[in-house]
């Protein structure tokens, strides 16, 4: 079948070469290259980096709006597009191009987590249970039909990226069950009553509330990790939580105090239970884990942490 590619990040990477290896991508269409590392220099999205690998035709468009861009794709005369994680919204005078229509990977039980980021609040917001979609696109955001659905357990430990990484592969196997049986598949209109929304994650997205439950603080850290990871403000400075755990304990202490809980356990304080740092990054330095960074900035018991303010 003759495909044309829209993806950008690693996630779309295991999908796009599933098409390679049984399909025929006519061409890939990616987000620009953008400015990365201490340099700024001008760095291509790995979606591309593949494609020139596979000498496939590359575009880039700013504005998939903008009026050129419908003649422009249709020259590749694809059958079907395939979506993943492209990064902007496609029109309608694109979605209609190839004879088949356009087919998007989405990581998440539709309806629940429509939007940018369903794996990261999948996770904040302590779901056990995610998994794929593959949907017939509309000029919505994430509400056409149904194709194919699989389900997927989240791991009671697992972060945004260790699940993203495993969703990718399960993303590919399931576009390509879709391809297989795209004449045979009855679509399934969507409960929008049911849905909700995954916008995507910003910065500030990763500041911890302590008087939150600390089961609520260890599912954002996880949901943050890699980015942008989870912040407190310290005696010494920020600090950026990357792993952290629930020790079931009962305190009079405020949220954000130190709390010793054994003879070499110290946690923190938080709105029911205590949340303990397994693995910290102080600002500007490696990631330590958490006894040695205690150790290092010779903070104890009463010490207090404090929400990280804008």
């Amino acid at each position: 079948m003759r495909v044309l590619f829209y993806g950008t990040p690693e996630f779309a990477l295991p999908t796009l070469d599933a098409l390679l290896a049984h399909h025929h991508v006519v061409a890939v269409v990616t987000q620009p290259d953008r400015p990365a590392g201490r340099g700024q220099r001008p760095v291509a999205p790995p979606v591309k980096r593949r494609a020139e690998t596979a000498s496939l035709p590359v575009a880039q468009p700013n504005r998939l709006r903008d009026p050129e861009w419908p003649e422009r794709l249709a020259q590749f005369d694809a059958e079907v597009a395939v979506v993943v994680a492209f990064g902007q919204i496609l029109p309608k005078a694109v979605l209609d191009l190839p004879r088949r229509g356009s087919i998007n990977v989405h990581a998440s039980l539709l309806p629940r987590y429509r939007g940018a980021a369903p794996i990261a609040w999948s996770i904040i917001h302590g779901e056990t249970e995610t998994g794929i979609t593959t949907f017939q696109m509309d000029p919505g955001m994430d509400t056409g039909n149904m194709l194919l659905q699989e389900s997927v357990a989240i791991g009671a430990d697992e972060t945004a990226g260790e699940l993203s990484a495993r969703m990718a592969e399960l993303g590919a196997s399931v576009l390509l069950r879709t391809l297989d049986r795209i004449d045979t598949i009855t679509p399934l209109p969507q409960d929008h009553a049911r849905a909700t929304a995954a916008p995507r994650i910003k910065k500030e997205d990763g500041r911890l509330h302590l008087a939150e439950p600390a089961r609520a603080l260890v599912n954002r850290v996880r949901g943050v990790n890699p980015w942008p990871g989870a912040t407190l403000m310290t005696p010494v400075g920020r600090l950026l939580i990357w792993r952290a755990a629930v020790v079931p304990h009962a305190t009079a202490e405020p949220p954000g105090t130190l709390v010793t809980t054994g003879p070499d356990a110290t946690a923190i304080a938080t709105g029911e239970h205590l949340l303990l740092p397994i693995l910290v990054q102080p600002e500007s330095r490696k990631a330590v884990p958490w006894e040695d960074f205690l150790r290092g900035a010779r903070l104890g018991r009463g010490a207090r942490f404090s929400e990280v303010v804008p």
